[in-house]
Formats: structure tokens, sequence, C-alpha cells
């Protein structure tokens, strides 16, 4: 890997200051774990760079469908490598639980943004969570997932539906100590490593729609020891490889109902909300992989006699990835924070756990857009080479793709923060949080962001449901954009000038849909990263 990658070797939280700073912001007490995040990233640099690339290109997992006597037993067929990895790396899911809290648990899984191990990590932890608050009868089961010796996963998307949950066909009905589902899950991850999934099904008279879904906890084998369900076959992806995703049929498969039946899809959402958080950090992680990749490029290759980061046209495509890259990933943490005061909480729910789901659909939404516009940048950064895939740089484009994708694209997060909008009122703590904010700040960078807010709403005021619908998309990525100038601006209170310019850059660029003004190509600690800027301010 030395000579495929240049971040490989790097320790990737000492070489990432901003995430120093913002973790500063949310989660102080960082500073107690210090040695564990120096060793994770470590980590990360080193044995994930070399497990992530030989299981991407050489060893993906395969479905071994049959044992020697001829059973089904669908089980997948690791590396040896990732399965050792897994193991090292499963601790990270019990934090949550035991003191550091959800900014510890992102921070790590930022740290090692892989969206194929992190899957893994993410859909065994969620099938953790769901017993952990709905179904602590299974608790031996939460403590092997935590420890790494099973793992779980979220099997909600069907055929005919996919992010339309209320199209699900899977029928429960009630047998004994257990339930029978029926159905096929079309895109199921982690299929033939899991040991433990939790699946949303109908049961038997149950109403159409969301609202008639329960949650239920399916293992691998019933309880005479026999499969429980079968794995059709695994997809053929363009990355991820390192999860399996694959069909599953269900055919009177032994189910358990997670807490109660009527609740179900609250407690889908509750996930749905642990993983796209884990989407959108895992995302800028992703991008701050490539950035990596690419600040050593500039500084390394020469072109037109001088270093490529001399050249003004690059230094705006470094200023572009830093905006991008620091407001998705305060906007990650900010979301995180609102998810870890509110956690707690069960149905019905208060104003708190109801904002923490609209901050969450605004940082999936935008922090993908961004992982996605970073890492093809730094592909064409890097030129020819960019488009090889013997080198890093290439699959964390691949890589990032997929975040706009999973856990509901755009227009699904723009109807559930709608829903949110319509029937939570959300929106209120936004405005309570974010307009005092900028009216504090009070640069004329601020007031552009407190004016979109103000505009969105404003606009929306007197629409048809159909017409709502219509520019929620653009609404979502403009109240996402006036956040993280809001957010890059109290990061400045903290972590220095160089968080204030960057907020005024986003603002140009992305409230205004100006290019980025110029004064920012003679500033290195602003387009060079903040290392460069603690050496401009130490000199």
């Amino acid at each position: 890997m030395r000579h495929q990658s240049y971040a490989y070797g790097l320790n990737h939280w000492l070489e990432d200051r901003d995430l120093q700073v913002i973790l500063s912001h949310y989660w102080p007490s960082w500073k107690e774990y210090a040695p564990e995040l120096e060793s994770f990233g470590g980590l990360a640099g080193a044995d994930v760079y070399e497990a992530i690339y030989h299981i991407d290109h050489d060893a993906p997992p395969v479905l071994v469908m049959h044992d020697l006597d001829g059973r089904r037993v669908d089980r997948v067929r690791l590396s040896p490598v990732e399965t050792r990895l897994l193991k090292e790396i499963a601790p990270m899911n019990r934090v949550p639980y035991e003191g550091g809290g959800w900014h510890h648990h992102y921070a790590l899984g930022y740290l090692l943004a892989d969206p194929g191990l992190y899957c893994v990590i993410t859909i065994t932890g969620q099938t953790a969570y769901a017993i952990h608050k709905y179904a602590p009868a299974h608790a031996e089961w939460k403590e092997k997932l935590l420890a790494g010796e099973m793992f779980g996963a979220t099997w909600m998307t069907e055929n005919q539906g996919g992010s339309d949950l209320g199209a699900n066909t899977t029928v429960a009905r009630p047998d004994g100590e257990v339930w029978r589902l029926t159905g096929d899950k079309y895109f199921a991850s982690g299929a033939g490593l899991t040991d433990v999934a939790i699946v949303t099904a109908r049961p038997e008279g149950a109403p159409a729609g969301p609202k008639g879904l329960a949650l239920f906890l399916v293992p691998r084998l019933n309880r005479a020891g026999e499969l429980n369900y079968r794995v059709r076959r695994l997809k053929d992806k363009s990355a991820t490889r390192a999860v399996p995703s694959g069909e599953v049929e269900l055919e009177n498969s032994e189910a358990y109902l997670v807490g109660r039946a009527e609740e179900g899809i609250y407690y889908t959402l509750e996930n749905l909300t642990v993983s796209r958080l884990a989407n959108a950090v895992a995302g800028m992680g992703i991008a701050k992989k490539a950035h990596l990749e690419v600040m050593e490029r500039v500084r390394r290759r020469h072109s037109f006699g001088r270093a490529l980061q001399d050249h003004p046209l690059v230094r705006r495509d470094l200023v572009d990835m830093a905006v991008r890259l620091v407001g998705g990933t305060v906007l990650g943490f900010h979301a995180v924070e609102a998810f870890q005061r509110a956690w707690h909480e069960r149905p019905p729910y208060s104003p708190a756990y109801h904002y923490a789901r609209f901050l969450s659909h605004l940082a999936k939404n935008r922090t993908a857009d961004h992982a996605a516009e970073i890492t093809r940048l730094a592909m064409e950064l890097f030129g020819g080479l960019g488009f090889l895939e013997e080198y890093a740089v290439a699959r964390w484009h691949r890589e990032a793709l997929i975040t706009p994708i999973w856990e509901g694209p755009s227009n699904i997060q723009a109807l559930d923060l709608l829903e949110t909008v319509q029937k939570k009122n959300a929106h209120e703590g936004f405005l309570a949080e974010f307009i005092p904010i900028l009216e504090k700040v009070g640069t004329v960078e601020a007031g552009w962001a407190r004016e979109t807010i103000e505009k969105v709403f404003t606009d929306a005021a007197g629409l048809n449901p159909e017409e709502l619908q219509w520019y929620a998309k653009h609404w979502v990525v403009q109240m996402a954009d006036a956040a993280q100038v809001a957010l890059l601006y109290r990061l400045a209170e903290t972590g220095g000038e160089r968080y204030s310019r960057l907020a005024t850059l986003y603002a140009h660029r992305f409230l205004r849909g100006e290019e980025y003004p110029a004064w920012a190509l003679q500033e290195p600690q602003v387009w060079g990263g903040a290392a460069q800027y603690e050496e401009a301010r130490r000199s």
C-alpha cells in the first residue's frame, strides 16, 4: 500500500486537526480517550487501509450455500483479514452504553470511514440498539453483538417498495412463543454474515402503510438449530464490498417481536436515525481520506514549473474541498449532539427527539453531496492516476457514491424532514437554535444565512401538499447550507479565525451561488488545512 496511497501509514487521528476542534466543541471529554483515539487513528491509516484494498480488489465475501453433507447453510466466507479486523473494531459499538456516548462511537466511525466495514459495524450496532431499548429479554444477544461474537443486520427494504416501507408485504403471524415471518427482503446487508437481524413485517390484520409494520428479531438458526431463512444471492456492487449484501427469503421464519407491534414503525425510524448519522460522519470520513491523498499530491507534483498547490486554480479546488469538508463534518456532529441528548426517549417522543430527527435528515443529505463532490474532485486533481483502480483515490469516490443512496436518497430525506415539520413542528427547534446564532455573529454573510432560513418558511406558507413536496429537496439543501455557515462561525469561537473564514467562503459559494472570493488564494491556512492555520498562527 505504501506505493499506492499517500495516506497509508499516517495516523488519521493526529492528521485531522479539524476533527479535534469539532469534538472539542461537542465532546470536550474526548481528551480522556485520547490514547484510544490515537491508537484507532493508527489502525485506520494502516491495517484498515491494507484490509479494505485487499477485500475490494481480491477477496470480497463469497456465499457458501451448502456444507459437505449437502445441507443449506447460506453462510459467507470472509477473508481472514476481514474476520480479524471486524473482531478488532467491534468494541466501537459498545461505547454509547459505557460512558463515551454517541460522539465517541461516531468519531471512531469517521476515522474508520470505509462504508463496507462500517456498515457491518453499524447494522450490528442497530440490532443491539433495538434490543437494548425495546427487547431486553434478548440481552444475551445484545452482549454478543457488542462483543463482536455475533453480527446483526437491518432488513427492511423489499423489491416492490424500496424506500417506501409502507409497501412492505412481509407477513407476520403469531405461533405460540414466536412469530412466523414470510416474505422477501431485497437489499439485505449482512446477508450470510448475520446471526440475528431486525426485520420489518406486517402482523396479520394490521393496517396497510408504514404504521401497520412491526419490528422483529430474526435469528439465523431457529430453536431446532436449523437454518431460519435463505439467502438467494449476493449483490454485485460497485463498492462497499466488505459488507455482503444480498436477497433474503423468509418462509415461516421464527421471529421475536420487538417492543409493541403498533410502535414498530417508530422503532424502525429510530434505527434509521442511528444509521443516517453513521452515513453522515462516514461520508465526511471518506472525503477526508481523499483529502489526505490530495494534499500530499499537490505538494509533490509539479507542472508548468511549479508545485500544483502554487497554481491558483488548484488552490481554488483545495478551498472547495476544505469548505465542504469542515462544513459537512461539523453539521454531522451537530446532529450527533442532538441525538445524544434525546436517544433515551421512547414513543411518544419530546420535541427534542423530533428535532434530532430533523437534523439527521439535513446532515445525511448534505454530507452525501459533499462526499461525492470532494472525492470526485480528488480524482480530478490526481489526473489520469485518479482513475486507476490500482491507486487509493479512485476507490474513495466509488465508496462515496453510496452515501446519497443508503438509508434513503435525497427525495426520502426531503419527505421525512417535511413530515417532521408538518406533524411534529420540528422546525421550531431549528429556528430557535440557528436564528440567534446568526444574529449574534452579525456579519453580512451571517445575515444571508438567516435570510435563507426565513425565506424557506415564508415560501412554504400557503403552498398545497404537492407544491411543498416539489420544493422540499431544495429547502433541505438550503437549510443545511445556512446551518453550516452558522456552525462554522460558532466553531471559530474556540477553534480560531480559520473557521470564520470558512463560514464566509461557504456563504458566498452555497448561499449566494458566487465563486469563492479571490482573497482565499493567498491564505494557505484556509486552502491548506488546519495544520497550516496552526503554523501561520504560531509564526
